[in-house]
C-alpha cells in the first residue's frame, strides 16, 4: 500500500464522517426548530413531539432548509402566530448552533 493510498483512505474517512455529522446536525437542529414553533403555537407535549418529528420529515421529503422554513411559515401563520420569514431563518440558525453544541458536547 503506498502514501497515496493511505492518504486517499484517510480523505474518504473524514468526508464520510463529515457527511454524517452534517446529517445529525440538521436533523437535531430541525426536531429543535419543530419544538420552538410548537411552542409559538402553544402546542401540548405531545402534540409538540409529533409536530417536531413533522418538522424533521419535511427536509427528506421536499429536501432543503427551505422546504422547512415554508413549512414553519405556514403552520405558525395558520396558527395564527404572527411571523415572517426572516424570524424563522433567525430560529434555523440559533437551532442549528444549538444542534452543533449538544452533538460536540454527546461526543466528549
Amino acid at each position: 500500500m503506498t502514501t497515496f493510498d493511505d492518504r486517499e483512505r484517510a480523505f474518504e474517512a473524514k468526508f464520510a464522517h463529515d457527511e454524517e455529522m452534517r446529517f445529525r446536525i440538521v436533523a437535531r437542529r430541525n426536531r429543535l426548530l419543530g419544538e420552538w414553533a410548537a411552542r409559538e403555537m402553544k402546542l401540548s407535549n405531545v402534540e409538540r413531539d409529533a409536530y417536531a418529528r413533522e418538522v424533521v420529515h419535511a427536509e427528506f421529503e421536499e429536501g432543503g432548509d427551505e422546504a422547512v422554513i415554508r413549512k414553519l411559515i405556514g403552520d405558525l401563520t395558520a396558527a395564527g402566530v404572527e411571523t415572517d420569514e426572516a424570524s424563522v431563518r433567525d430560529a434555523l440558525t440559533r437551532n442549528e448552533a444549538e444542534a452543533r453544541r449538544q452533538l460536540i458536547e454527546a461526543q466528549a
